[in-house]
């Protein structure tokens, strides 16, 4: 088990339990202690937990959203392909619209040396785009949300409104067993939802790990969008019955 992997149980366990215990991590997962206090420093770095004797107690509230920072650790790998693959789907010429998280922030990366007009909605999208000599670069106004840097509040949505993109790239923080694309925080589903209305073509790039997971707030149905794009492993079930309305889904 590598490190991203065992991160990530430790932070299931930690939502589940509240708790962690060092040495009951280290036996589950067949790893030294000192390993685990290792991962544990990590999950402490990031603001995701205390150390208490013994191990580490949860600091996250029900339901919130992991930090930028411990997002960007989850996945790199699958996550830099489907941005990629969302990347090859925009034309030269194209005004689009970048939703913030990471999985778009890749999405960014890949579109960096390409001749198109694009708004980002997160400062780390926009500094993905900025050293680039071919990229026009449009920055909305609004307030940051900290740690994840992503525009929100009403002078977003005003820039947002006063543009027309022909392809918005939007990530989420889950989709719904009954189909609904979600987000944690209220202000930027806000944001997600003026970018799809703002656009000639939707994408919404998503992780495997996205597929039943649950949020606060309700952003759109994911049949609304043209093309899904995620990775080969996401769940076949929910990806055919999606191909069935017409949706263009894209595994990578």
């Amino acid at each position: 088990m590598d490190a991203a992997e065992r991160i990530d149980r430790l932070v299931e366990a930690l939502r589940r339990d509240g708790r962690v215990d060092v040495a009951a991590a280290a036996a589950e997962f067949g790893a030294a202690e000192m390993t685990i206090r290792r991962d544990l420093d990590v999950l402490v770095d990031r603001g995701v937990a205390r150390r208490v004797r013994g191990g580490a107690v949860n600091l996250m509230m029900r339901g919130e959203e992991l930090p930028f920072t411990m997002r960007e650790l989850d996945a790199p790998g699958p996550k830099k392909r489907i941005g990629s693959e969302a990347a090859s789907l925009v034309a030269d010429g194209e005004a689009i619209g970048l939703d913030s998280g990471t999985t778009v922030v890749e999405v960014a990366r890949a579109l960096a040396d390409r001749r198109l007009t694009a708004m980002p909605l997160s400062l780390h999208a926009a500094m993905a785009l900025s050293g680039s000599a071919s990229v026009r670069l449009l920055m909305p106004g609004g307030e940051t949300r900290p740690g994840e840097l992503a525009m929100v509040g009403p002078l977003a949505l005003a820039s947002i409104a006063s543009v027309r993109f022909d392809t918005v790239v939007l990530g989420c923080c889950g989709i719904s067993p009954d189909g609904y694309v979600m987000a944690h925080d209220l202000g930027d589903a806000a944001v997600k939802q003026a970018l799809f209305a703002s656009a000639g073509r939707r994408i919404l790039v998503a992780d495997a790990t996205k597929f039943g997971r649950s949020a606060l707030a309700i952003v759109g149905q994911l049949s609304a969008f043209d093309t899904v794009v995620t990775e080969t492993s996401a769940p076949a079930g929910p990806l055919a019955k999606l191909e069935a309305t017409g949706v263009d889904v894209r595994r990578v």
